[in-house]
């Protein structure tokens, strides 16, 4: 079956469309391998017309590896690992709507998410995706180095990812929802498919740098000094300058 597979990568930076299989058959070893391929090859695949049913879609993500429930919601009954992302009429917040990488508060983070779309809005609404890996490559050779060795700290309750989840808690929470949940991983991690470097922080669960000062290097391209704060003795007040003679009479001090 993988060789019917058709993969057309669909932008420079990231992402193709795989066609030519129904992921609701029986797929063989050969053609989940091809999927793998391309979606390491590509960093996000997507599929067009497939309506699997919850059973189908849970099988098919095991065949990728072990799939983990989501910490703070309910999954579907019958498959908890089965989260519906639902954007209701009167929310102004839509689940997850921030830059992220799903649930790095997690001591061991899953390698990937999978979304099948049951309905979609007919114009915007869009998943957006980032490629870490060129994060990483395309900056210079110092940053590269000043990063490399640091660990991120993240966090479950950072502020900006937490409240595009209140709604979707209130109504379908855990009894581990309000639980704060972090961890530690490196700023630079190395895929060990792939053997690439990415940039493993993100604006809605990193929190800071452990034991570091200057986070905001990441995400704002301020120039921050990395080294501990001291505290210095305040400057010499300025001197005045006499003025010149052409300068005399014309408001000059």
């Amino acid at each position: 079956m993988s060789n019917s597979l058709e993969v057309e990568p669909i932008s420079g930076a990231l992402g193709a469309e795989i066609r030519g299989i129904d992921l609701g058959g029986a797929l063989d070893g050969a053609a989940i391998a091809a999927i793998r391929r391309a979606w390491l090859e590509n960093g996000v695949v997507f599929f067009r017309d497939q309506p699997l049913p919850e059973e189908r879609f849970l099988a098919f993500a095991r065949r990728f590896g072990e799939v983990i429930e989501y910490p703070f919601m309910k999954g579907l009954e019958g498959f908890p690992e089965i989260i519906p992302v639902v954007k209701l009429e009167h929310e102004r917040v839509n689940f997850g709507g921030i830059w992220h990488s799903d649930t790095s508060y997690l001591d061991t983070p899953p390698m990937g998410t999978m979304l099948i779309a049951r309905e979609v809005p007919p114009r915007g609404g869009d998943t957006l995706f980032a490629n870490m890996y060129l994060a990483y490559e395309t900056l210079s050779p110092a940053m590269q180095q000043l990063l490399s060795g640091l660990h991120g700290v993240a966090s479950s309750t950072k502020a900006d990812a937490s409240r595009t989840r209140e709604d979707r808690i209130r109504s379908d929470g855990t009894a581990e929802a309000r639980k704060v949940l972090t961890a530690e991983h490196p700023v630079v991690r190395t895929h060990p498919e792939t053997g690439r470097k990415a940039l493993y922080v993100n604006v809605a669960h990193t929190v800071g740098l452990a034991g570091l000062v200057g986070f905001y290097l990441l995400f704002t391209g301020r120039r921050v000094d990395p080294r501990p704060v001291q505290r210095a003795a305040p400057p010499a007040p300025p001197r005045r300058r006499s003025p010149a003679p052409h300068e005399r009479g014309a408001g000059a001090e």
